[in-house]
């Protein structure tokens, strides 16, 4: 027998994004984000308020990048999404994160967290709050790669919002094979 919940937000896993920015002066910001996913081979899209300093930076800088929080980094990734930039200013800071400048787009990457996704904004509708960007390159610490130079999951530890509890959980092992198990029923 199935319970309803009515219409909720509750999907698994949803990532743990990191969005950060540079703003008017230069100063690195950046902001945590349970919706958003990929919305096509190049492009992510998320649902960010126009209130957020971040939001605000990405529309004047027209880039952003995209961090996956990991297990390690959990107590700082929630903490840059319960406080504003528009009252902390150096947020990133008193997480204890530092930045270097992407290679590829006006916007930083956080050091601490080994992989990222490097965007140029598409487009904003402040009415659905939906960002989309497009992916220009795919950053990863080698510390996360495995013999094969392939991003290892269980190396880069993310973790995922649970939307019913209010928590974050790490990825599981894994549990079958992609375009491959499926293929038993053709």
């Amino acid at each position: 027998m199935r319970k309803n919940f009515g219409a909720k937000p509750y999907t698994y896993p949803q990532p743990v994004l990191i969005i950060a920015s540079y703003d008017e002066a230069g100063t690195p910001d950046a902001m945590n984000a349970a919706w958003g996913g990929i919305s096509d081979d190049t492009q992510i899209s998320m649902c960010l308020s126009a209130g957020h300093k971040t939001v605000k930076n990405i529309l004047a800088r027209k880039a952003f990048t995209v961090s996956m929080a990991d297990a390690a980094h959990t107590a700082e990734c929630d903490y840059v999404g319960i406080v504003s930039a528009n009252d902390v200013p150096d947020k990133l800071a008193r997480a204890g994160f530092h930045t270097t400048r992407s290679e590829f787009v006006d916007a930083p990457l956080i050091d601490e967290l080994p992989m990222a996704l490097e965007c140029r904004l598409i487009n904003y509708d402040p009415d659905s709050c939906r960002m989309t960007g497009e992916i220009v390159n795919v950053s990863a610490d080698e510390r996360i790669l495995d013999a094969e130079g392939k991003i290892d999951p269980d190396l880069l530890q993310p973790i995922t919002f649970d939307p019913v509890h209010n928590t974050y959980r790490k990825l599981g092992e894994k549990a079958g094979n992609a375009f491959q198990d499926g293929l038993k029923f053709k």
